[in-house]
């Protein structure tokens, strides 16, 4: 069987690659923690090892997947993100997370910008939702300074998250809101930036 090849995205301040098994031990601290609360969690070991497993596997099956966000200047692994669809979600998702200890720094926003730019100018994605606990305020604020918005039209995983669709290319494409990303990213890569009365990423 021939493995998907995964691509790998740089940004100013990031290294996003597919996921190794290196990273392990980072994803199960993060995701045995409170910090999963959101998404299922917290996980046991076996569970956190089962979606460890589903993510590598995701890439293969869908020929596209969430990404390993590295620091550029350390290699650190810092969370991760990119495009998610198992079976039985209503649609394609954009989704995302930071591991508790570097959570503050811009770099959920900054990777899922890229990740969405990726999925939409190069798998050619005209939309995609984001699955939210409607508690986790943080993720909510994420999104739309994203630009996506709720939709409560939309079919939801279980009826229990809140659905937030993200702006298509075209609402995308040369807007203020596409360059206010951009304007915000460069702030938080500004080392001189203390942010204040910022959401966590």
């Amino acid at each position: 069987m021939t493995r998907t090849r995964i691509p790998v995205i740089e940004t100013q301040r990031l290294i996003l690659r597919g996921p190794e098994p290196e990273d392990y031990p980072n994803f199960k601290a993060t995701f045995t923690s409170y910090r999963a609360r959101f998404m299922g969690g917290p996980l046991n070991s076996y569970e956190a090892w089962m979606l460890y497993a589903a993510e590598i596997g995701h890439w293969d099956i869908r020929g596209y997947g969430m990404w390993m966000i590295h620091d550029r200047a350390t290699d650190r692994t810092l969370g991760m993100a990119g495009g998610w669809f198992p079976a039985k979600w209503p649609e394609r998702e954009i989704a995302w997370i930071i591991w508790p200890d570097v959570a503050g720094h811009g770099y959920a926003l900054e990777a899922t910008h890229a990740v969405r730019t990726y999925l939409y100018t190069q798998l050619g994605w005209e939309s995609a939702v984001s699955y939210l606990d409607p508690k986790n305020l943080d993720s909510i604020r994420l999104a739309e300074r994203l630009g996506a918005k709720r939709d409560p039209e939309a079919a939801t995983i279980d009826g229990n998250d809140s659905v937030y669709r993200h702006p298509s290319p075209a609402q995308l494409r040369d807007t203020q809101l596409s360059h206010g990303i951009e304007m915000e990213i460069a702030n938080y890569a500004n080392p001189l930036f203390k942010p204040k009365g910022f959401a966590l990423d």
